[in-house]
């Protein structure tokens, strides 16, 4: 990974910051993209990577962090879709479907921009590495979860066929699916089972081994120690 232009988005806090410093330590040049300025410009200073300012839902935003890092960098190599939320377990006719429309928002139109956003770049250079954080969520319906797993779903079906679209471009596709992840996205109303998940830490270090590894556009299903 030394010297890999590695650009980030939801980099700020949670497993988009993990993610950060395990690149940085790996002397990776990170780009960090977040919509709070402070905690980004914060990070970026420890970790000596470049903070730009985003929000994923908005188009130009990510037609800006791509051209603003190859300005500086003149490439990208690895490009992270990792910024989403989450919403507290609900029936479906008790979800606030307001917040449901945001979770579509930047879950699916989110990844969608940015991925629209740097393949230009990856086309032109004839490789590239995409990486879209999803959710094992994607990959099983869930009760009191139906908006969230929608969102997922929908992140997934995108993710799969910008694979096959893509086939034989050079660029490749990495699908993650993470379990639970210690991280903000649940300070609103954490699950019952928050304890049991696994650090944001933990998670980089296994999503960078499995990008660094020999098969890395096959699909990622990240597992908490000792889960079977």
């Amino acid at each position: 990974m030394e010297n890999k232009i590695v650009v980030i988005t939801g980099a700020s806090r949670g497993l988009g910051k993990a993610m950060a410093e395990a690149f940085a330590a790996k002397k990776a040049k990170v780009i960090i993209s977040a919509r709070d300025k402070e905690e980004l410009e914060k990070l970026g200073k420890e970790i000596d990577a470049t903070a730009i300012v985003g929000d994923v839902t908005k188009e130009a935003d990510m037609q800006n962090l791509v051209s603003n890092t190859l300005v500086k960098f003149g490439k990208i190599d690895i490009f992270i879709n990792n910024a989403g939320i989450w919403q507290p377990r609900a029936s479906v006719e008790e979800v606030d479907m307001e917040q449901a429309h945001r979770l579509i928002e930047v879950n699916l139109f989110g990844t969608a921009y940015a991925t629209r956003a740097v393949l230009p770049c990856f086309r032109k250079q004839g490789q590239g590495v995409l990486v879209n954080i999803v959710s094992t969520s994607a990959l099983s319906g869930r009760p009191n979860s139906s908006m969230y797993a929608a969102s997922k779903w929908a992140a997934r079906g995108f993710t799969d066929s910008i694979k096959e679209e893509l086939k034989g471009t050079g660029i490749q596709v990495v699908g993650i699916y993470p379990g639970g992840i210690k991280t903000h996205l649940f300070d609103e109303k954490a699950p019952p089972e928050f304890d049991d998940f696994m650090a944001p830490e933990y998670a980089a270090e296994k999503i960078i081994e499995h990008i660094e590894g020999p098969a890395p556009e096959i699909d990622f299903v990240l597992k908490r120690p000792g889960q079977k």
